[in-house]
């Protein structure tokens, strides 16, 4: 399977073969792969309170669906920012509406998002339901991921193994 970028400004119909999480994506278009992050939205991250609850509302609007996408830009990290809907559904806003998103002002969502967020947040939905929900960009600021792969990560892991006399070494504890 081939991953493509899509060019800005591009507008397709495909086909949703993953959901990653509250507000990413992979569709199927042309037969390559399109990662796919919603436009004017940020939800929460999987490890986050609301975070797999976001992923689920997602994956229960778009799963095996066909979606409009409306592209916008291409990210940093490559991924296409997009509008997407599904029949006359804005995906983008239905997750604000539903309290599984924020409104994201860095790309300029405009007064619905904002309503939207703030309809959720009177009527104490999804998210909204907690006390004090963290934004997901300061979650990523104070929970960055660790990488299973990375050295530090693996450091980190033979540190606590050791701390509690465990080893990935298969010979220990053999006499020889």
């Amino acid at each position: 399977m081939i991953w493509a970028n899509i060019a800005v400004a591009e507008e397709y119909d495909a086909k949703v073969i993953v959901v990653i999480d509250g507000d990413t994506l992979v569709v199927l278009h042309n037969g390559a792969k399109v990662k796919i992050r919603l436009a004017n939205i940020d939800a929460p991250e999987k490890d986050q309170p609301f975070g797999m609850d976001a992923r689920q509302a997602m994956f229960g609007m778009v799963f095996k669906k066909q979606v409009h996408i409306d592209s916008k830009a291409v990210d940093k990290y490559g991924r296409t920012v997009a509008l997407v809907s599904v029949d006359s559904l804005n995906i983008n806003e239905e997750m604000v509406k539903r309290g599984m998103a924020w409104e994201y002002s860095y790309y300029k969502p405009g007064r619905v998002y904002m309503a939207l967020q703030s309809e959720a947040q009177q009527a104490r939905r999804g998210l909204w339901s907690q006390h004090n929900p963290i934004a997901p960009w300061i979650w990523r600021k104070t929970h960055p991921p660790v990488r299973s792969n990375s050295p530090k990560a693996e450091n980190k892991s033979k540190t606590s193994h050791a701390k509690i006399g465990v080893f990935n070494d298969t010979r220990c504890g053999q006499k020889k």
